[in-house]
């Protein structure tokens, strides 16, 4: 590896890590969504079926797949904040992967390149002189 391919991987190391660091200071997560919801009741003579409708709420409601299933979650405002702020650190966590995932294909090719033979590690030509003075006749 030239020194120049050893600088450009101790880049990637470097931003690697920092990325790690970045990932190990998020705090929960959470999958899902937070909205706010109004609805109907059941109730034919109230006031949410009437025209125009008042319907009831604001009411926090958090949505998630949980084992292949949907399920929702009625929240109170200071729940709704907490998911709100887990659900973001989700999104950054999943972020802060892609950014490893790019800069360790980096390395990765880097790494795996194949090296250029190194003309300094050749042993001594086997040729006998009369080949080497053919070759360098027709070369010339």
């Amino acid at each position: 590896m030239t020194k120049a391919q050893e600088a450009n991987l101790a880049s990637y190391q470097r931003r690697y890590r920092a990325l790690a660091r970045q990932l190990a200071d998020i705090g929960y997560i959470a999958s899902g969504s937070v909205a706010l919801r109004y609805n109907r009741c059941g109730k034919a003579y109230c006031a949410c079926h009437g025209d125009p409708p008042r319907l009831h709420g604001p009411y926090w409601l958090f949505t998630a797949k949980v084992n292949g299933k949907t399920v929702n979650k009625r929240l109170t405002e200071h729940q709704a904040r907490l998911y709100q702020q887990w659900i973001a650190n989700d999104r950054h966590a999943h972020s802060l992967l892609d950014q490893m995932r790019a800069v360790a294909a980096e390395a990765q090719a880097l790494i795996l390149a194949p090296e250029p033979p190194d003309p300094a590690r050749q042993g001594p030509s086997t040729a006998s002189p009369q080949t080497r003075r053919a070759a360098s006749r027709r070369s010339g």
